[in-house]
């Protein structure tokens, strides 16, 4: 069972920056990818970022490619998300997500993918 608490949202202008952090719990934190998905108001849960579980493969939704950068620190189970150069249209609720054992390589970007998840920080942008 891996337990995620995120950290980090609040209330920023646009082209402001903020930096999401994700505590995870369990030993083997090591052994999961992990990803950030986002969910504004009558909207969808969408993929944002993504990382291996060692860290050496990432991947991000193409409205943050070159914004965001998804990072992870596994000595202290935990995972980053640097947003910056924000917009009004990154305003939602932002979770980390954590999915079964497998493969170290595997970054996934479908929601169903993961299996764990935080209970979300609020992000929003004003114009």
């Amino acid at each position: 069972q891996v337990q995620l608490v995120e950290s980090g949202g609040g209330l920023v202008q646009a082209g402001g920056s903020l930096r999401l952090s994700c505590a995870a719990s369990g030993r083997t934190f090591g052994n999961y990818a992990m990803g950030w998905f986002r969910q504004a108001p009558g909207k969808e849960r969408e993929f944002v970022a993504t990382i291996s579980s060692i860290g050496m493969i990432t991947d991000y939704a193409d409205s943050v490619k070159a914004r965001f950068t998804i990072s992870r620190d596994n000595a202290e189970n935990t995972i980053s998300l640097q947003m910056n150069s924000l917009k009004p249209e990154d305003t939602a609720a932002y979770y980390c997500a954590a999915t079964r054992p497998g493969s170290a390589f595997a970054t996934p970007t479908r929601a169903n993918e993961y299996h764990y998840w935080g209970q979300g920080t609020q992000v929003t942008v004003s114009s």
